[in-house]
């Protein structure tokens, strides 16, 4: 008899064996019943097969065990054993390269993990850290399966040991693509990046009746956990889309930048934009006058091939730009001080976002640019109270750490701690450049003005005049553009007209860096 019902076939006809197969594989390809795809869909969700083929380059996705059943009895259970499991697992390819991918498909038990559903992706895990290749998580489950208990529980266990085990050998990327509850959350706070799509997809350890019975607080998922809260307030999201197809379309893109694990180099390709084009417009597009904001944006598509940047955390910690780009074809990382939000100062969100950037270029060789404009940490009792010692401690530390090239650009601003912090030279940094409109100095000059000179002020028949003069005096002593110059604390003061073609001149130079860090079993970084 046939495993598949209504199918009976002759123990010997392999023919029949085979047409068995056939059938029982279009049935796993349907998925449990064509009204369970109508409800998905009326969420205005895809189907988790329709997601992979978007992902995926178009036939190249090869499916692992896809006849997987639970063997689990109690509640019901035994009476219920669709093939999947509620998750289908295997590789493609995303631009001819190699990618790994799970999809929880909703239709089946919420898309809830219990034990046969957790072995399928530790499976799915353990094939990509071997392989050395990208894995992506398309995320759509209701949590752990309840009816299987602490099985359940432990398959979350084996899912988050392996997210830790590949962390910084192979890229990993969560997409959030509807619910996520519980300890399950904690898998895609693991990985190297979160893409959430907005009213579909929400994120959260306890949901709003928890919320709602243990403090009182009325809140909607979305309000509690959805896509806009976690890529602007929380910070747990670094993308959110409108919808499926866009974001899944940037998923592609963002693998295109990325190596497939440590041991190799980003994809390196061919640009038609000109590695000795000038940047005339630079000259207009940063006032010489510190006060003044511009948005670091526009100069940073103006240095990068075509203009073009994939920012990360964009709507987060906006006073600090973290992207990944191309000059001349070479995949680099850049963090931007954005004079345009709290004029670009350090505060404990930047802190984080551009730590955790640098640890991801740095763990997959990409290069890291620094484009400094900072007039220092952001003070006030809220800061210092939320550590902000201890917050802008991460970013040292991952400067300080990190063995790829790193090169920084001083535009205008940089003082006091921030400016060491901001990969300065005395910290590592390979190649430190300045523009003719730089100034660093331990403080801006109307503050060391009224520490310097405090007591001539106060005793000056004048003290506001005395001060403008004293201001003019410690500029034209400390402050002047040459100043670092002068004392090798930056190798070059350049025309900002040709900073693209200095900094594709260094990459160049920097390209075979070696660097080996002491040896240990692993550094103990502030939290």
């Amino acid at each position: 008899m046939s495993n598949l019902e209504g199918a009976p076939v002759e123990a010997n006809d392999v023919r029949g064996r085979v047409a068995e197969l056939h059938a029982i594989r279009e049935q796993v390809r349907r998925g449990p019943s064509e009204r369970a795809t109508q409800a998905q869909k009326a969420k205005g969700k895809l189907t988790a097969r329709e997601r992979i083929d978007l992902l995926l380059d178009e036939g190249s996705f090869t499916e692992v065990e896809p006849l997987r059943r639970h063997r689990a009895t109690g509640f019901g259970l035994e009476a219920k054993r669709p093939y999947t499991d509620g998750v289908i697992t295997g590789w493609g390819t995303v631009h001819g390269r190699t990618v790994f991918v799970y999809a929880h498909d909703f239709r089946i038990f919420g898309g809830a993990l219990g034990e046969a559903h957790a072995t399928k992706i530790h499976k799915i895990m353990d094939k990509a850290i071997a392989a050395g290749a990208p894995l992506v998580s398309l995320n759509d489950g209701a949590g752990a399966r309840i009816q299987e208990g602490v099985s359940a529980l432990a398959g979350y266990g084996g899912i988050f040991q392996r997210n830790t085990k590949a962390s910084g050998v192979i890229p990993q990327i969560s997409v959030m693509l509807g619910p996520c509850a519980g300890g399950a959350a904690y898998s895609p706070a693991l990985t190297d990046f979160v893409f959430m799509v907005r009213e579909t997809s929400q994120m959260f350890i306890t949901g709003p009746d928890v919320v709602r019975a243990v403090t009182g607080e009325e809140i909607t998922q979305n309000g509690l956990g959805g896509a806009d809260v976690h890529a602007e307030t929380s910070g747990v999201a670094h993308f959110a889309y409108d919808d499926e197809e866009t974001c899944l379309e940037e998923v592609r893109y963002l693998l295109s930048l990325l190596p497939q694990n440590n041991r190799e180099n980003p994809p390196r390709v061919e640009s038609a934009d000109p590695a000795d084009r000038t940047g005339e417009v630079l000259l207009d597009l940063v006032p010489a006058d510190g006060n003044r904001p511009y948005d670091m944006r526009k100069v940073i598509e103006e240095l990068v091939d075509d203009g073009d940047h994939l920012e990360v955390h964009e709507r987060w910690a906006t006073n600090i730009i973290c992207s990944l780009a191309r000059l001349d074809g070479q995949v680099v990382g850049i963090v931007a001080n954005q004079p345009q939000s709290l004029a670009g100062v350090l505060d404990i969100e930047a802190s984080e976002k551009a730590a955790r950037f640098i640890q991801m270029c740095d763990a997959f060789n990409i290069p890291i640019i620094t484009l400094l404009d900072v007039p220092g940490f952001l003070p006030g009792v809220d800061q210092e109270h939320g550590g902000i010692i201890r917050h802008g401690a991460k970013l040292l530390y991952a400067y300080c750490n990190a063995t790829v090239p790193r090169i920084s650009v001083i535009l205008r601003k940089a003082y006091g701690g921030a400016y060491i912090v901001m990969d300065s030279q005395s910290i590592g940094a390979d190649l430190t450049y300045a523009w003719p409109t730089n100034e660093i100095a331990v403080m801006g000059a109307e503050g060391a003005a009224n520490v310097i000179f405090r007591k001539q002020i106060a005793e000056a028949d004048d003290p506001e005049a005395m001060r403008s003069r004293m201001v003019k005096e410690y500029k034209a002593e400390l402050m002047h553009p040459y100043y670092a110059a002068e004392r090798g604390l930056v190798d070059d003061v350049i025309d900002p007209a040709e900073t693209r073609s200095v900094l594709i001149r260094s990459l160049a130079m920097l390209a075979s860096k070696h660097a080996d860090l002491p040896s240990r079993k692993h550094g103990n970084p502030p939290q």
